[in-house]
Formats: structure tokens, sequence, C-alpha cells
């Protein structure tokens, strides 16, 4: 451990500010720009200098491979990128729903798939396509659109996608009758530059307050600044970016302390709430100027988000100005973070690290720590976390960290993530541990618990107030109960031979507490020593039910796959980005959505068996109508 506490005070020492103890209490926050005038004035010194590094690159016959990266890094992102219902979402925080790909609104299934949404009725124990509609509104070009996640509130269904013809994220707002039909009402174009993360969701819906963090990277080399300013517009075929209108004024955009050189890269870090109980959509946002970043959490007050400088602001979504805190390390994803009712907020942190912007969060962790600070330590950015509010955790081996916060704990490990499952090495010996969780008690301290596993850790999710971690040995697909006690140990397990888990995302599990120490796992499987890659273009081979009680686990059977590859004509969104297999638990009633198929199981003798299925594909849609 020495080592350990050696790289949290080293770490501390090299990038924490000249700052003693956490201050005390304070509503501080960062400031706003005092007027129009004065943005302008920064956006227009800025300009003015890089038409005098231009100039005096062509003076001196430098303007060539200097320059070009010079550009080059200023436009990389935008070039790369240019009423309560039953949840269906395992979703990170109760309260706070995520974009996903499958809702419930009263009996309908409501399914986002390859740029289409599909309703089909699950009422009277019926399976039945009802109605399907094209993602995106009438008189919109799809191709180069991306749309991967839906959300659903009272009438109206949202699809969130990302357009790089037409600025940014795109929202389309759909009405869906009590029927199941479907009706285009609007779309909208909010200005960012491109969210996808491998891991993460880019929208949230809280109550009826639809959240975006959308990161829009400025660029001196560009011509008017007002471009790269959030804004949002209404489409019209024919819509123009004149059309476009700003949604955060000056006095709603602040900046750090920290020193701001747009040559070697900043965002606007916004944060956009839009009200979708209003009959026109209306949306307000508010950004901070900083250095890049690309980790973002959101609770159900606030959305944190992690630069590249190792500062995390705190923008809160009821309007209110936001604050940061000066930290060290770089977060892995989402799950890193858990803002507790405690009134602190708790980051797992690594060395070093590149984000969670595409396949970031894959890389390898490096040294660990647990930052733990009250939210009162939030002000306005001159402050640091002092070197004890670290606390050096075990590292582990690989490069996929996976990590929850389940009841008292902070659970962590490492396995494939996208790659394909490695197994035991030449020379280890045969019943040597193949992947490990740690289990640290976030909030009181004590020793961080080793869990030895025969398998690696891709995926931790909560079973009640206790969790089970899920991985492969290469070729087997293993599940581990978690007992979360004084001292956290496995408890049951099962393995399915010849498997690994479909899918990778967190909506891919689904955990049905059943009262007690009891419930039904649901999981996509596909053949084992298979890439969790192949979930991009095929859909899982089934989907594997586990019975859980007192944590001992058993197999209750699947709801396999049998289509196969439906010609649908696809004109966008044809790779499914966020997957395309999930359990479902209705009612008390089971399904499993594989790819264009619905599947549903009924429990008979401790068995799931298949009782109906349903060809939702476009075609067939077309013939049940």
């Amino acid at each position: 451990m020495k080592k350990h506490l050696l790289f949290a005070l080293a770490l501390a020492a090299a990038f924490a500010q000249p700052a003693s103890a956490l201050p005390t209490p304070s509503r501080k926050t960062l400031p706003a720009f005092a007027s129009e005038q004065e943005l302008a004035d920064l956006f227009k010194g800025w300009s003015e200098e890089a038409r005098r590094r231009v100039a005096a690159r062509r003076a001196s016959r430098a303007d060539g491979p200097a320059m070009a990266i010079a550009k080059s890094e200023l436009a990389q992102a935008p070039a790369a990128a240019a009423k309560e219902a039953e949840s269906v979402t395992n979703v990170q925080h109760a309260g706070v729903d995520e974009g996903g790909i499958v809702k419930l609104h009263g009996d309908h299934l409501v399914i986002l798939r390859r740029g289409r949404l599909f309703t089909v009725a699950v009422n009277d124990r019926q399976l039945r396509p009802v109605s399907y509609a094209n993602a995106y509104g009438e008189g919109i070009e799809p191709r180069g659109a991306w749309y991967d996640e839906m959300l659903l509130w009272d009438d109206t269904v949202v699809v969130i996608g990302y357009s790089y013809a037409r600025g940014g994220t795109e929202i389309g707002l759909f009405r869906i009758s009590a029927e199941g039909e479907l009706t285009h009402r609007a779309t909208y174009h909010l200005r960012s530059n491109d969210y996808y993360s491998s891991r993460n969701y880019a929208s949230r819906l809280v109550g009826s307050k639809l959240v975006f963090y959308t990161p829009l990277y400025l660029n001196p080399w560009h011509g008017n600044y007002e471009d790269a300013l959030p804004a949002l517009r209404r489409w019209r075929p024919g819509a123009t970016s004149a059309e476009f209108r700003r949604i955060a004024p000056a006095t709603r955009i602040y900046r750090s302390d920290e020193p701001l050189d747009p040559f070697r890269g900043l965002a606007l870090h916004s944060v956009t709430v839009c009200d979708l109980a209003q009959a026109e959509m209306s949306c307000e946002s508010a950004a901070v100027l900083g250095p890049r970043g690309r980790v973002f959490y959101v609770s159900a007050g606030s959305v944190y988000v992690w630069n590249v400088n190792s500062a995390v602001f705190r923008i809160p979504l009821d309007g209110s100005a936001p604050s940061a805190l000066k930290a060290n390390g770089s977060p892995v994803d989402q799950f890193s973070f858990l803002e507790g009712e405690d009134g602190y907020l708790n980051v797992l942190v690594r060395s070093s690290g590149r984000g969670e912007g595409m396949w970031g969060a894959e890389s390898r962790p490096g040294a660990l720590s647990l930052l733990r600070v009250p939210l009162a330590s939030f002000s306005d950015g001159r402050d640091a976390a002092p070197p004890h509010a670290y606390r050096p955790l075990p590292r582990t081996e690989g490069h996929a960290l996976q990590s929850r916060y389940v009841g008292d704990y902070l659970l962590y490990g490492t396995g494939a993530g996208w790659r394909r499952p490695a197994g035991a090495a030449d020379g280890r010996p045969k019943d040597a541990p193949l992947g490990r969780v740690y289990a640290v008690d976030y909030a009181r301290g004590g020793q961080a618990h080793e869990v030895p596993l025969p398998h690696g850790v891709d995926r931790i999710e909560a079973l009640g107030a206790h969790a089970v971690a899920v991985g492969s040995d290469g070729r087997n697909l293993h599940f581990t109960s978690l007992r979360l006690a004084r001292t956290p140990a496995a408890s049951g397990s099962y393995v399915r031979a010849n498997a690994a888990q479909g899918e990778t995302r967190s909506h891919g599990f689904f955990y049905k507490a059943e009262g007690g120490e009891e419930g039904i796992i649901g999981l996509p499987v596909i053949g084992g020593g298979e890439s969790a890659g192949r979930q991009l273009r095929r859909e899982s081979a089934a989907v594997l039910y586990l019975r859980n009680r007192s944590l001992a686990l058993s197999e209750l059977g699947e709801l396999e796959a049998r289509a196969g590859g439906a010609e649908d004509h696809c004109r966008a969104s044809c790779v499914d980005w966020y997957g395309n297999s999930r359990p479902l638990f209705l009612r008390g009633r089971v399904f499993a959505l594989l790819g264009y198929e619905i599947v549903e199981g009924r429990l008979r003798g401790g068995r799931i068996l298949e009782a109906n299925r349903v060809h939702f594909a476009p075609a067939t849609v077309e013939l049940a109508r």
C-alpha cells in the first residue's frame, strides 16, 4: 500500500494549487461574463492573435507543417465528430432516466432501431406490432445522422441523435397515442460537437426536463465566434444555420480561473435543459469556458464535468451559477461518480486517462485513488481538494475498468470490455484467480477488500443491497454474487459454458427484484470467445435469465433469437452503437428484445419457456396493418 499512498501524495502535490485545507462552506461560484461586449472582446482578441500568428509564420515561410498541426489540433474534435411508467431501463440513479433503445408507454413497448421507431402492443397477454415511423422528420435527409437514444415523457417520445450535416444534436419529438400510433411533432437542432461515448449516454430526463451535456470546442482560426455558442433552431425544410437562436446569453457563460489559451484547446462545457411540458419545447443553456474534457456525470440536481486540466465543474440543473474544484487524476466514466445523500461527491480517479469519448474509457487505468469531498467545497474554482481527500486504492491489471457504487461500497475490477475475452495466461497455476473485485467502504474508510474471482470483470451490477460481478474466463461466462457485509465476499456463482455477454452497455443488464433477497437477472449472451464488439452489427444469440435466492444463482433458461438479419432497407444509424438486445420485465411478464424480435417467456416448473414471439421489422409491421 505504500506505493499507492506515495502516488496519491505526489499527484496531489504536483497538481493541486497552493490551498491548505478545504474551505469552510461557501456560496462562491464561478464568475459569469458581465455583458455581451465583454464576451465579444475576448473572442475578438483571440481572433486577432490568430491572424498575427498566421502572418508571422507566412513572413518566416513557416506556414507549413507547424501551422497545419496547430489547426488540426484545434479542429480535431469537430472534424472527427464534425406520467411515471414502469421502468425498463437499468439506470444509475432512481428518478434520472437515461436515453435508451426501448421504453414503455401504457400497453406498448417503444423501440428505437436503425433509424426507425417501432411500437409493439403487450396488453392482455398479446404481443403484436402496431406502428413504425422514421426517427427523423419529413424532409430531413438522414444520411450522416445517427439516431441513438430515446426518452419518453407523458405522450411524447423524444429521439436524440447527432447530425454531422445539420450542426449538432438532433431532437425529434413524436406523439404516441393510447393505441400506439406514432406522429412526428417537431424536430430541433441543438448546436454541439459529437457526444458519442462507448459507455455514457448523451441525454437524461428528470421529470419533464430533458437534460444534455454538450461540449462546444472553440477555434480562434474560425470566423464568427457566435457560431460556437449554445443555440437551438426548429427544423423546417430549407432551414439554414442563420435560424439558430442563442440560448445562453453572456451572463450565463462562466469561466474558471484557469489560464484560457485557445491555441491549446478550449471548450464551452454546455448544459442544456429543455422543458417538454411546454407546447413549444423551450431550452436554456449554461456553459463554463475552460480546458477540454469529456467525462461527465448527471445526478438528480447537477451535471459534473471533469476537464483535462483536472478540474471538476458542478453545473446545477435549477439554473443557478456553476461552481468548481481543482482535483487530480481522471475518472473513467459516469460510474466513477456518486453524489451521495450525505452531501459528499465521491469519484474514482486514475493517474492518467483520455476521458470517455469513443473508447477512451477502455485504456489501462494506472494507479487509482478515491476522491471524497463535501459538496460545500465547490466554489469559484480557486480551491483544490487537499491530499487527505484522496484515498489510495489497490491497482488492477487489464484495460477496461468497471466500477459501481452499491450500498456502502465502491466496487471495481477490470475485464475485456469491447475486446475478445482473454483466458488464463500460460504458466498460470490452475486454481489461480483470473480476476479480482475490490470493495471499498467509500464513506467510512477502512481497508479495501480484495475478492478473488475465476473470471475477469466486465460488469458490476446491484442485486438489491448486494451485487454481482459478470465476466469471462476466455471461454465461459461467469456470474459471481457478492455479499456486501462487514467483510465483502463472493457468495454464489453460475457458469454458462461457451458464452460471453452480448452487450457491454449498462442498459443490457436488468435485475427484477421480487422482495427480500430474491429476484431475476437478465443479460444478453453470445458464443464464448467472441468479441463484444459484434453488438454493433449483430443481435445477441439469446437473453439468459438467472434466479437469485439469497445470492445463490441458478439458471431459469433463455429466450433465443431466430430471425437473423432482416432486410430493413436501412437509411440511417445502420450500426447498433447502443446495442440491440435487452431483457424486459413488465407487470409480472418476462420478455427479450433481440434485434427485430420480441420474445415472451413464462415461468413453469422453475424454468422459463417461450410463450410468444413477434417480429417487428418494417415489412412485418406493414403486413400486420
